[in-house]
Order: structure tokens, then C-alpha cells, then sequence
């Protein structure tokens, strides 16, 4: 209540992408003080493995929240089960001009078009490798999500994506492709069947060479069910899993007057959409592949729902930027009562319940872990 009733209105005072800003330098500057606080504790009934990575309980911070790694340790003493840094590109980067970043209160949501701002991967990876060295191990599985420089041709986009992740796999838990994003030209075409799949071939091999890390792939709420079909195919047996999903170009239902900016929608109206793609791709792949649920998660039933249709594992961005910082905690704490009140043992045993169809599928290998 008091970050809704007291720091919200004043930070909701600035503009959006300085208020942002703001909040991270404070994150970061109190480094040292985070250091000291433990992490999220190992939760016998939440906590999952995903592909070899133990997570204490399935509740992360979304990518584009933390692009650059810059207040790493603050988000396991909040509360966080995991952390997706980027997106990262290889080339350094500005972005899309200011303004970029809008809020939409009446429908607690956020329009962002900013274009994959990124100081480079080798910047980033040096604030990761420094992480690495640290005395204390960094206490939750941490991710990289990794796109196409804005420069850069499409042409040549997998040679740029192996740049990229030559520089950040070997200090990343996991790797998220992000081939969805609405705000760098022709990027959502990397989602195609003819660009896609070698483009994952080319990163599964270079994956191998530099020590096998699960590799994810991010993809868009605005695919329709043959996309989809047609997605799932190339991804399982090349990539490790699934983060569904970016943010989407509708404006359907959308009250607030930054509506009509350009730019990707995230927040609640993302809701239904994206959990209709969680629960398709469940059904596509027959549970063989971990799905990522995020998009529209604002309390524990938001994470409960998109668990219940495949998510192993849930993220917030929006829902953290209006419910403040004592949202993963609450999340956390409600899904503890959810499974109580299911019966369900452990998490794990709740993922898919309402997805339909069997577990696995004749036409589909099964994903590499």
C-alpha cells in the first residue's frame, strides 16, 4: 500500500523512461547493501527445475526491465526467483528517439517503442563476467536476451546474433532469443519458418562448441495458430524452450489516450492473448518443451493461470512497474494457497492441467535439455 499510495504517484509524476532510470541508478548504487540480503530461500513445493537449472520458486523479472544488468543484486533480495537481463545486441546501440516509454493507467499497461537500446555485448558481458568473479555467487539462475543489431541488414542477422552470443552465453544460466519485438524493422520476420530455423541451427551449434546452455526463444502474442504450428516445429529438438510473450501491436479495448502511440503494448490487455499462445504451444508441443509465461501478470491468479496452461515458469515487467516492489513476494504467497487450495502437491504437478491434449506428441521430438 505505500508504494501504491506514496512512491507511485511521485514517480508516476516524471516521464516514464526518466522515472525508469531513476529507479535503476538507486537499485544499482545500493549494490552493496543488496549483497547482504539472502535470496529467495529454496520453497520445497514452488521451486522447479527447468532444464538442469534449479529455480527456488518460478517468479522472474522479464527482459527490457534490467536492459543492461545494472541493478543485478537488488532483484533476488526483492524477491525474484530468476532475472532475464537485455535485450542485448551485439553493436552498441540508442535506440529509438525520446519519447519512447508511455504509460497507460486506465488500462494498466505501458506503449514502449524503444528499439533495443543497448550498450553492446561486450559491455554487457563484462558486467556480467564481474558478477561471475564476485565472492558471493549470485543466488537465483540468471538469463541474457539476446536480438539483432538495428544496423545490422537482415541479411546478416545470424552472423550478428552469433556475436552477440558468443560474448554472453558463457555468463548467462540460459539464453533468450528474442526474434518478437515490434520496434526494430523486419525483426518479427525472424519468426518464419525459412529464417528461423537457421538461424537456431547455427546457434544450437555454436551453443555446443562454447559448453551447451538451454536456449529460449521469445516469440510474439500477435501469431496466429498456423504461425504457431509452424514455429513449434523448428523450435523443438533446436532450442530448449519457449518465452510467450513480447509485447503486441493491438489496441483493442485500450481506454488511455497513449494508445495511439506507436510502439509495443504490455500490461494487463496482453492478458488473454498471451495466455491463449501459452496454452496453444502446450498443446503444440505435448508438454515436451518449458514454456515461459509472461505478458499481463499482476497477482498470484494472473502467474496461477498461465502455470495452469503450461508456464513452468512466470515473468513480470508491467505488473511490477504498477503493483511496486513487494509484487513477486505477494505472487509467491498466493501461489502457495492456490496449490493448497487445488491439492496440489508441488508446482510442478499444476503445469498443464488445463491445457488440453496428451502429454506428448507422434510428430514432434522431443526438446534438447
Amino acid at each position: 500500500m505505500t508504494y501504491r499510495a506514496l512512491l507511485r504517484p511521485l514517480l508516476f509524476r516524471l516521464d516514464p523512461e526518466r522515472s525508469h532510470e531513476l529507479l535503476l541508478w538507486a537499485l544499482g548504487a545500493l549494490g552493496p547493501l543488496w549483497r547482504r540480503w539472502p535470496g529467495p530461500p529454496p520453497d520445497p513445493r514452488l521451486g522447479i527445475t527447468v532444464c538442469g537449472i534449479r529455480f527456488p520458486h518460478p517468479v522472474g523479472l522479464a527482459a527490457g526491465f534490467d536492459k543492461e544488468g545494472r541493478a543485478l543484486w537488488a532483484w533476488p533480495a526483492l524477491g525474484f526467483g530468476f532475472v532475464e537481463v537485455g535485450t542485448v545486441t551485439a553493436l552498441p546501440q540508442p535506440g529509438n528517439p525520446r519519447p519512447r516509454l508511455f504509460r497507460l493507467p486506465e488500462d494498466d499497461a505501458l506503449v514502449n517503442r524503444l528499439g533495443f537500446n543497448s550498450p553492446g555485448a561486450e559491455a554487457v558481458a563484462r558486467r556480467l563476467a564481474l558478477l561471475r568473479t564476485s565472492p558471493r555467487p549470485y543466488p537465483v539462475p540468471l538469463a541474457v536476451n539476446i536480438g539483432r543489431s538495428r544496423a545490422v541488414p537482415p541479411e546478416q542477422a545470424l552472423d550478428d546474433h552469433l556475436a552477440c552470443f558468443d560474448r554472453v552465453q558463457p555468463h548467462a544460466d540460459f539464453v533468450v532469443l528474442n526474434v518478437s519485438s515490434p520496434n526494430t524493422p523486419g525483426l518479427r520476420a525472424l519468426q518464419r519458418r525459412d529464417q528461423l530455423l537457421p538461424l537456431l541451427d547455427a546457434l544450437a551449434r555454436r551453443n555446443r562448441e562454447l559448453g551447451p546452455k538451454p536456449l529460449f526463444v521469445k516469440v510474439a502474442p500477435d501469431l496466429d495458430d498456423a504461425d504457431l504450428e509452424s514455429l513449434a516445429e523448428v523450435v523443438v529438438g533446436r532450442a530448449s524452450g519457449i518465452v510467450a510473450t513480447n509485447t503486441t501491436v493491438s489496441r483493442e479495448g485500450l481506454r488511455s489516450p497513449a494508445r495511439r502511440e506507436e510502439g509495443g503494448v504490455s500490461g494487463r490487455p496482453l492478458r488473454e492473448q498471451a495466455t491463449r499462445i501459452l496454452r496453444t504451444l502446450y498443446r503444440l508441443t505435448r508438454g515436451t518443451l518449458p514454456l515461459v509465461g509472461v505478458g499481463g501478470i499482476f497477482t498470484a491468479r494472473d502467474a496461477y493461470e498461465r502455470i495452469k496452461a503450461g508456464a513452468s515458469l512466470v515473468e513480470v515487467y508491467t505488473g511490477f512497474v504498477y503493483e511496486g516492489p513487494g509484487l513477486p513476494r505477494r505472487i509467491v504467497a498466493g501461489l502457495r494457497e492456490l496449490l493448497d487450495r487445488d491439492g496440489f502437491r508441488t508446482l510442478a504437478d499444476a503445469v498443464g492441467v488445463e491445457a488440453e491434449g496428451p502429454r506428448r506428441s507422434p510428430s514432434l521430438p522431443r526438446a534438447r535439455r
